[in-house]
């Protein structure tokens, strides 16, 4: 296994930040106050991660080719 050869360049990637917030949108949920977390569903907060996560797959698979 090795890092690809512009992984300096990863966080202009898709799938960085899809990945990212994935990761991210749990945590966020769980530091809202009670109140607000009584009105969004957990079951939505799962969904979106994983919704997010297949995102980040997706932009792992598709050429992003190289910007100018």
């Amino acid at each position: 296994m090795k890092l690809v050869s512009d992984w300096r360049d990863a966080w202009r990637w898709f799938s960085v930040h899809a990945l990212a917030l994935a990761g991210v949108l749990p945590g966020a949920w769980e530091a809202l106050p009670q109140r607000w977390q009584d009105v969004v569903p957990v079951g939505w907060v799962a969904t979106a991660a994983a919704v997010t996560a297949a995102l980040g797959i997706y932009g792992r698979l598709v050429d992003q080719g190289k910007k100018p």
